[in-house]
């Protein structure tokens, strides 16, 4: 290919029918003002969307626009350039064309960057134009650490040799930064965050050491280690979250926060003795990301702007129920995000705190000192609050504490391990709750699982086998929907392919049902009736299931079969 020319964007545009002339004179002015590149100018304020620059860019100068969204990167090739010079650059190798490479990049009228990737690549290079935020995506995914990552436990291997660990020579002083435990470390939360994973597994085996990632609710292996760098990694952690480094024998918890491509991410550290040494877990909650909105959890429209309404409430409880790990804290905290205004007090009672939120009162529970969720809320109503969240309803105290709070004029968020919205109320009972509170302040449940999103970059068609078929069958008619599943739309299932990792989902979303407690329900539950209960509440959910709003979502081509069955199966468990 010619090497590429100058040439004024601007002026494209305008021909292109893109922009106007005023628009470009504006983007100008706030180019100088901020120094950023007018193409991402363009885009910042909203004048053009980055397809569509892109797309003119490549029409102006005759060369292909490709879609990344939409393309199976191959890692080995891409890693035909250095990481450096591919952020540096903005550019990717997409093809090996045996004469020359195919090379993508926002801005093809970069020369100094062409000259440069010639150079490295030592051959001729043909361009292609594609969107830089999906560019810079793919990279983070495609130059993980994990070579690297190998490379530095074989170098803290070789540091500690075949003796014992030598505590001082592990960079005990935390401003170490050159103690290969630390680099280690460092790359491991560095490859994390960039693959998205939600929590870290170090976990000793008989004769080696397993690190694993947890991403969209699956573990994932990233590396294998030699055992006898367990102890110095456990070491560094215990150090870093202000834990006893002498006790290995009694599971221990902290937490500590750590600044990774200048994004600060809280850990939530938990250790646990095993046969073959500490296994050690850490949940990594992104401050940089943000709380999620409730309009983005995935909700359904109409059952959102009821859940609104109820916790716009003066007084009551409203509570989030399902297993470990099925989103509830979220929830829970994207409602008080709402909720946080200047003229409400909130409180919350945690075990642990997750998220530190502005504006909020947030109390850690601490059971070493007799700290727990009953004793902060027997002593929390004299704080004076309008809001309180209890980060889960463990014991009949704590429910029966609750629950009077919830009927004295405060509203009242929680979270209680039962497996639908139906048999939430009696579950409450069943703890030792009183009947006429239940009944009283309980105003809402809402039970939730997660469900894996499939990759929209492999997304396609997919018919359902015979064992698929028919669950489908008997659930459309449980459920009351159409027998013509076509006319809902097309089934799909991703294929597998660079963006997702050859897994075919990418991304998690919210699955929900809500029980509001209506006069009857609460006339039963007042009565201690769980069959008329559990009989009117069925009424009430019918069509408003899990399963329901699985299958529009499987029929919306958002998730898949498998993973419907898969949330039935634990609301059934």
């Amino acid at each position: 290919m010619t090497k590429p020319e100058k040439i004024r964007l601007g002026e494209i545009l305008i021909k292109q029918g893109l922009l106007t002339e005023e628009q470009v004179k504006a983007a100008l002015e706030q180019q100088k003002r901020s120094g950023r590149k007018l193409g991402r100018v363009f885009i910042e304020c909203g004048f053009v969307r980055e397809e569509q620059l892109s797309q003119a860019l490549a029409n102006q100068l005759g060369i292909s626009y490709i879609d990344l969204k939409h393309y199976n990167v191959n890692p080995d090739i891409v890693r035909k350039l250095p990481e450096a010079q591919a952020r540096r650059f903005r550019a990717l190798v997409l093809e090996d064309r045996k004469t020359s490479y195919l090379v993508a990049t926002p801005d093809p009228t970069d020369m100094f960057a062409y000259d440069e990737i010639v150079r490295l690549l030592k051959r001729d290079i043909d361009l292609a134009v594609v969107n830089e935020d999906t560019l810079l995506e793919i990279i983070d995914r495609t130059y993980r650490r994990t070579q690297e990552i190998s490379g530095l436990a074989r170098e803290l291997q070789a540091d500690l040799g075949a003796g014992q660990v030598d505590f001082t020579s592990l960079g005990v002083d935390l401003g170490a930064e050159d103690a290969p435990v630390v680099k280690l470390l460092q790359s491991l939360f560095e490859d994390a965050t960039q693959v998205g994973a939600s929590d870290i597994h170090i976990e000793p085996q008989e004769t080696k050491l397993l690190i694993r990632f947890r991403i969209d609710g699956l573990l994932h292996l990233q590396t294998e280690a030699d055992l006898r760098i367990s102890s110095a990694m456990a070491l560094r952690l215990k150090l870093m979250s202000s834990l006893d480094i002498s006790e290995k024998r009694l599971p221990q918890d902290g937490r500590f926060s750590v600044k990774v491509r200048g994004v600060s991410v809280d850990v939530r550290m938990s250790t646990m003795p095993t046969q073959h040494g500490e296994s050690v877990v850490m949940r990594l909650l992104n401050q940089g990301t943000g709380l999620l909105g409730l309009q983005k959890i995935g909700m359904p429209e109409t059952m959102l702007t009821r859940f609104r309404e109820i916790i716009a409430r003066v007084n009551g409880m409203v509570l989030v129920t399902g297993p470990t790990g099925s989103g509830k804290t979220t929830t829970l905290y994207a409602a008080l995000s709402e909720m946080n205004t200047v003229d409400k007090k909130i409180l919350t009672v945690e075990d642990p705190v997750e998220y530190r939120l502005p504006g909020i009162n947030q109390v850690q529970v601490n059971e070493k000192i007799e700290l727990t969720f009953s004793r902060v809320l027997r002593s929390i109503m004299r704080q004076d609050p309008d809001i309180i969240l209890v980060g889960e309803m463990r014991d009949q105290e704590t429910a029966e504490i609750g629950l009077r709070a919830a009927i004295t004029g405060h509203m009242v968020l929680s979270t209680l391990h039962t497996r639908d919205a139906a048999s939430t109320p009696l579950r409450l009972i069943d703890m030792g709750a009183p009947s006429y509170m239940v009944s009283s302040a309980l105003q809402a449940v809402l039970a939730q699982r997660l469900v894996r999103l499939i990759c929209e970059s492999c997304a396609t068609p997919h018919t359902p086998d015979a064992h698929e078929a028919e669950w489908l069958r008997h659930e459309i008619r449980h459920e009351g929907m159409p027998e013509k599943s076509g006319a809902r739309g097309q089934i799909m299932q991703g294929r597998g392919c660079s963006r997702c990792n050859q897994t075919g989902y990418r991304g998690r979303n919210g699955v929900f049902e809500m029980l509001e407690m209506t006069q009857p329900l609460m006339e039963a539950a007042g009565r201690g009736d769980p069959v008329a209960f559990s009989h009117l509440a069925q009424q009430q959910m019918a069509g408003k299931t899990l399963r329901h709003h699985g299958l529009d979502m499987v029929f919306a081509g958002k998730t898949t079969l498998f993973e419907v069955m898969r949330i039935t199966t634990q609301a059934e468990d």
